[in-house]
């Protein structure tokens, strides 16, 4: 689908044009929106506006970087907006001229749609020109990032306060399912960053952007952007060690409690097998008072053990671990 808005010198606004009359005197600068064109659409980007055929390629075939090209004429900039649900990254590929803004995406993006219908009411916007329309639609997208970091964020303190009573497990997995997000979102948002400022840094792009400032104002966002997503993979890197270090203590203090109880048998253990043993001739086993005396030794070797055990500070570590 194609659909065109022009802006004439008198400044009436007109949309719905068809590409040749675009061309008109009385057009002062337009915008041609692309969406889930097809073939013979997409053709047009080289038979209508002979735009590069490196640049066409780059909008055939999506998954393409943010980043920005400069041409004879116009500048090639593609754009990455968020799906709110998934968080997966939606391309937008733009070509900006003096006069024209020309857009290229497969599917609806909503912060575009209402730029579309803002221009058609908006007199600044109208009187902006394509620099203003570009920084509109930068500023926008932009802007929708911070909806699912906010998310993730509140998610994050959920979890530290453990408001649900999850288990460590759940939280866990809670975790990583976090922390894949934020991937997603940091594969987008430092592309992002860096296509800012490479805007207004370079000196060769100066002739299409005009009030700097307004792109400078996007760039302060995505560093924002990027502090808040990595603070957030911090946290869930302390989390996750916090976590391993839990289920480090308490296999440490199920070691030590099999090791106490080996420690304790393991003598006594000997010493009801070496009594057990089937030999004829035994002479403890004749005495009248030997069963007894024999438990009574094992009592002594199980309490000195008990004591010893104590004085060394065993159990006062296994109550100290605790959870």
């Amino acid at each position: 689908m194609i659909r065109t808005i022009a802006v004439q010198s008198s400044g009436e606004v007109i949309y719905d044009l068809a590409l040749k009359e675009l061309k008109k005197p009385d057009i002062k600068w337009y915008w041609v929106d692309f969406q889930d064109p097809t073939a013979e659409e997409t053709k047009l980007l080289s038979k209508f506006f002979r735009f590069h055929p490196l640049a066409i390629e780059d909008c055939v075939e999506f998954g393409q970087r943010p980043k920005i090209d400069a041409f004879d004429s116009y500048l090639f900039v593609v754009l990455h907006s968020i799906q709110q649900k998934t968080l997966d990254a939606e391309e937008v590929d733009i070509f900006v001229s003096k006069n024209y803004v020309v857009t290229f995406h497969n599917k609806s993006i909503r912060d575009l749609n209402n730029l579309w219908f803002k221009l058609k009411k908006d007199s600044v916007l109208q009187e902006g020109g394509p620099s203003l329309l570009m920084y509109q639609l930068m500023d926008q997208l932009v802007d929708e990032y911070f909806s699912p970091v906010y998310k993730l964020e509140d998610l994050l303190n959920e979890i530290e306060e453990n408001t649900k009573d999850l288990t460590i497990s759940e939280l866990m997995e809670s975790v990583f399912d976090i922390r894949s997000d934020l991937y997603k979102l940091r594969r987008t948002i430092i592309p992002m960053r860096d296509l800012l400022y490479r805007m207004i840094s370079s000196s060769s792009l100066k002739a299409y952007i005009k009030d700097e400032i307004y792109f400078q104002d996007i760039y302060d966002h995505l560093l924002k952007l990027v502090e808040m997503v990595d603070a957030n993979r911090e946290l869930t890197a302390d989390i996750r060690d916090s976590y391993l270090s839990i289920s480090s203590d308490r296999m440490n203090r199920v070691m030590m409690t099999l090791t106490v109880i080996s420690s304790i048998f393991l003598p006594l253990t000997f010493i009801a097998g070496l009594y057990g043993m089937n030999f004829q001739y035994m002479p403890e086993l004749t005495g009248k008072y030997n069963y007894f005396v024999v438990v009574g030794i094992m009592i002594m070797i199980a309490a000195g053990m008990i004591y010893f055990f104590g004085k060394m500070g065993w159990f006062r570590y296994h109550k100290g671990t605790k959870l």
